[in-house]
């Protein structure tokens, strides 16, 4: 991936445009959480002219009166307080739902050239690298509001009592976000090197279980196990560099915060002792506004005690933003496949036909001119040519999976555009040279859902003895590239999906490459048995046995021989 790290104001920017959607939530949690923290005023201030009345009497207000309104504001604050919890959760679901949901549609549409994030990669970003947003949004946010509201609203009321606690506060307040600033720089670098860690970590493991058939037999588990174990060791080391810059910024804040209350509490107690007479305008503290001091102090400091508790998670929401930024970069720079990629009703059978096309292999290539062609209903056509010639590339081209730079592909009269792709798409099936399966059981993953015969279709693509041998037969999950069978297992399962789907035209990548002769034969066999059925096939091979069962071919050097061409 590329660089994410951005500059504290790159990802401030980022992060107020990622919150932008939801930013009247947050203000109006925020605002909720500060009302409810002023209110603590209101307590104070209630307790002390009750106890001060008992001191220094007459007393204004008694004590059961004192702790009647104490209750009612207590109950008020708690409404509220769940009232801003719950924007504040809601803002958070919200746009990390959001972020995800645009992140994965991006990464399903790329098309079949795309080079950009590895699965691995981009589950650990749209899983556990987005979650992280969420603290930020419902425990930053609100905090960073409170933080710059109450104080001031706490200084203007202590300020006409004592000139000196205001002082105080005055002083030891800002050295906490101070603090914060310069901890918050070496929270970030800690963040984004775990989050970096975090995705190798995702691809390695991922690779590793994908190959575990073969590590076990070349007897190379312990050797992948011992990478794994390093890998984790770097997580974990990372980790705990996280973590102890949290705990240490914590701790330093929270020492300023204490020094604060400290300060207050000595101040009060030797100016109603009498023993420092100056500080409070003119005169010694009454009782009663000392003990309203002295209540006040703790809460004056709360919400950026709050706020360097969530520091943290500001940190990490610095990291995921500079991430997802440069994903999101990656992925609009690569291609994208026709249509939505949603589910559609398949148009009826036709001619497939291509004309002028040119295609690009890859990203920054050059276009290749392909020459034209089509594939009539029931018709069985082999595309052949050197490696690189584009035969892959033309497949995909056909499925609506790569923009071609120029010409055109029809099915019947319709033109394969943005409107018509997914209806073209329909119905086809697609083998891509290396098979993909979902995340689900294996007869889901073969019947995506749809009705049908799921056991006549395991008998045609000949992999009933497959489903046999695995633990829970059909309930067995596959990984996303079949791990736990074998390549040739692999595509016949995914011949028992075409089969399944009944098609009306197959294109098949290189369906037998890398396969011993055997099973070779046995894939050919369930394509033919698709053919036999009706469907049309379009096969993309340098395998001779594949060519010499097609009724046509069309060679990327511009020619078009038929059956008889070839015997």
């Amino acid at each position: 991936m590329t660089d994410t790290c951005l500059s504290p104001a790159e990802a401030k920017a980022e992060l107020a445009r990622l919150t932008a959607p939801v930013s009247k939530q947050l203000r109006s949690a925020g605002m909720l959480a500060a009302l409810s923290e002023m209110l603590w005023a209101a307590q104070a201030a209630l307790v002390a002219t009750a106890l001060g009345g008992l001191v220094a009497p007459p007393a204004s207000l008694s004590v059961p009166q004192a702790a009647i309104g104490f209750v009612f504001v207590m109950l008020l604050r708690a409404a509220l307080d769940a009232a801003a919890q719950a924007r504040a959760n809601r803002a958070a679901t919200t746009l990390v739902a959001s972020e995800r949901a645009q992140l994965l549609t991006e990464a399903a549409r790329l098309d079949a050239r795309a080079t950009g994030m590895a699965p691995a990669e981009l589950a650990s970003l749209a899983g556990e690298k987005l979650a992280l947003l969420g603290p930020y949004v419902s425990r930053f946010t609100p905090a960073m509001t409170r933080s710059r509201i109450v104080p001031i609203v706490f200084l203007a009321l202590v300020a006409p009592l004592s000139w000196v606690v205001a002082l105080i506060f005055m002083i030891a307040g800002p050295l906490i976000p101070v603090f914060m600033a310069l901890i918050g720089m070496a929270a970030q670098q800690a963040s984004e090197r775990q989050m970096a860690h975090m995705g190798t970590l995702n691809g390695t493991l991922a690779d590793r279980i994908a190959a575990s058939a073969d590590l076990r037999l070349l007897g190379a588990e312990a050797r992948a196990g011992r990478e794994l174990s390093i890998v984790f060791h770097i997580l974990r080391a990372r980790t705990m560099k996280v973590l102890t810059v949290a705990f240490l910024s914590s701790t330093v804040l929270e020492l300023f915060s204490a020094l604060g209350v400290a300060l207050v509490a000595v101040y009060v107690g030797f100016n109603l002792l009498g023993e420092i007479t100056w500080g409070s305008w003119g005169g010694q503290l009454h009782p009663a506004s000392g003990i309203f001091l002295l209540m006040l102090a703790p809460n004056m400091f709360q919400p950026m005690r709050d706020l360097a508790a969530a520091w943290h998670d500001r940190a990490s929401a610095f990291a995921v933003a500079g991430e997802l930024k440069a994903a999101k970069a990656m992925l609009s720079e690569e291609g994208q496949i026709m249509g939505s990629g949603a589910a559609a009703t398949a148009l009826p059978p036709a001619a497939l036909s291509w004309h002028g096309l040119a295609l690009r292999p890859g990203p920054g290539a050059s276009p290749i001119a392909l020459p034209d062609g089509h594939v009539a209903p029931g018709e069985a056509v082999a595309i052949s040519g050197p490696s690189g010639a584009g035969k892959s590339t033309l497949i995909a081209a056909l499925a609506g999976l790569i923009r071609p730079d120029a010409g055109e592909i029809r099915w019947g009269e319709t033109a394969l555009a943005e409107d018509s792709a997914d209806a073209i798409r329909a119905g086809l099936g697609w083998l891509p040279q290396a098979p993909q399966f979902i995340a689900a059981p294996l007869s889901e993953a073969i019947t995506l859902g749809r009705p049908g015969d799921l056991s006549a279709a395991l008998k045609a693509a000949h992999a009933e003895e497959i489903i046999a041998a695995l633990p829970e037969g059909l309930a067995t999950p596959l990984g996303d590239i079949g791990g736990g069978v074998s390549g040739g297992e692999a595509r016949r399962l995914m011949l028992a999906r075409a089969h399944h789907a009944q098609a009306h035209l197959i294109l098949a990548d290189e369906p037998t490459a890398d396969l011993d002769a055997e099973t070779a034969q046995l894939v050919l066999a369930g394509l033919m048995a698709l053919r036999d059925g009706g469907a049309a096939l379009l096969i993309a091979s340098h395998d001779p046995t594949v060519i010499a069962a097609m009724d046509r071919v069309i060679a990327l050097d511009g020619t078009d021989h038929d059956a008889e061409d070839r015997t």
